[in-house]
């Protein structure tokens, strides 16, 4: 099968039991939509990030849509957010009615830059929405007076960066609202989609949580506003209360092998991940750089070692997203990185021998 930039196989033998028991008791529990294990988990995740509450929903596109449609963006409203992100961030935005509005990132961490907000402001911004990228935060101090001065929401977009920490403060404890993912490759996965919102706002709290189940208050009962069937299963909250119990072991894990590719590739050509100031890097995926991309990921690819991209299309550079009228060479940096960056095989159970095999063949395909 060679090496990929991700795999689950180690991780789920070592938590083999663990994970069949929390599927038995489910089953086991005659409740297997809305009951003990979302409960346990919405507040075990909440705890977890000091914040009041969390809505288990159904994936991570889903969280970021009722987190606009609770924050109450819509038809004729802006959000300013980056182009270098998973295209989810940006469809969630379009579906609410509202338009993205795209600033730059920095070229040392490749995080918003956060300096070219305040020029994209108008009277139609109703959200600002961070995307802490690739495993670290995005630098939140000056967005935070920036919503502060003109009245703006902050949403977190937090899929990529469950247990990261900017001075001190998590993420998705910074804004109004985060939305999280818990796709399968994510730092917290399920086995399957699962996602959810945090907030310390009972008001956007409980807008969420009716939003999820068809805009109504209670089961069964009167849809007060349009909402979604959006609602996180049983089987996964229970896996994911558990695999939270062991979250902080599988950021180290991942810590570890950053480690260990900075030791065996710090005098290459590549340029490996900048640490930003304040961050404490949760390494999601290891995203490197070179401008001889493309040959490298082909010469691995020949050795069975496989490399990722992400994300080798900007979101603004889509067809789909034509309508938006950004023009080639709009956000430099963005589109300069697109062409460069690539990803390394990431995940807690890496093994080290595996790991040396990867840093060997770059080092001779880059010598």
């Amino acid at each position: 099968m060679g090496t990929s930039v991700w795999d689950y196989l180690a991780e789920y033998e070592a938590e083999r039991d663990d994970i069949l028991d929390a599927v038995d008791s489910v089953f086991r529990s005659g409740r297997l939509v809305l009951g003990s294990s979302v409960a346990g988990f919405e507040s075990d995740f909440a705890a977890y990030h000091g914040v009041r509450h969390c809505v288990g929903v159904d994936n991570g596109t889903n969280a970021l849509v009722l987190a606009l449609r609770a924050l109450q963006v819509g038809p004729g409203d802006e959000v300013i957010t980056v182009s270098n992100t998973a295209a989810p961030t940006v469809l969630a935005i379009d579906s609410v009615g509202a338009t993205p509005v795209f600033v730059d990132v920095r070229p040392s961490d490749y995080l918003m830059d956060v300096s070219q907000v305040a020029a994209a402001i108008t009277p139609r911004t109703k959200c600002l929405l961070p995307v802490h990228l690739y495993g670290q935060c995005v630098d939140m101090a000056p967005l935070e007076e920036l919503a502060q001065e003109h009245g703006i929401p902050i949403l977190e977009d937090v899929a990529q960066a469950h247990g990261a920490t900017h001075h001190g403060r998590i993420a998705g404890g910074m804004g109004d609202a985060a939305a999280f993912s818990f796709y399968p490759t994510k730092v917290l996965g399920a086995y399957g989609d699962g996602g959810a919102v945090i907030t310390s706002d009972d008001k956007l709290e409980e807008r969420v949580r009716r939003l999820r189940y068809y805009g109504m208050a209670e089961r069964y009962y009167v849809v007060e506003t349009p909402g979604h069937n959006s609602r996180l299963d049983e089987v996964h909250a229970e896996i994911l209360r558990r695999k939270l119990r062991r979250l902080d072991s599988y950021l180290e894990g991942r810590r570890a092998v950053a480690r260990r590719y900075a030791e065996g590739l710090g005098d290459t050509g590549l340029v490996l991940p900048h640490l930003a100031d304040g961050n404490e890097h949760v390494y999601y995926v290891y995203v490197v750089r070179h401008p001889d991309r493309d040959r490298i990921i082909e010469e691995l690819k020949a050795r069975d070692i496989f490399l990722n991209i992400s994300y080798p299309w900007p979101v603004h550079t889509m067809t789909g997203f034509d309508h938006l009228g950004y023009a080639t060479g709009s956000l430099p940096v963005t589109e300069a990185l697109a062409k460069q960056i690539f990803s390394l095989p990431m995940y807690p159970s890496l093994a080290p021998s595996v790991q040396d095999e990867v840093i060997d063949a770059l080092r001779e395909v880059l010598r």
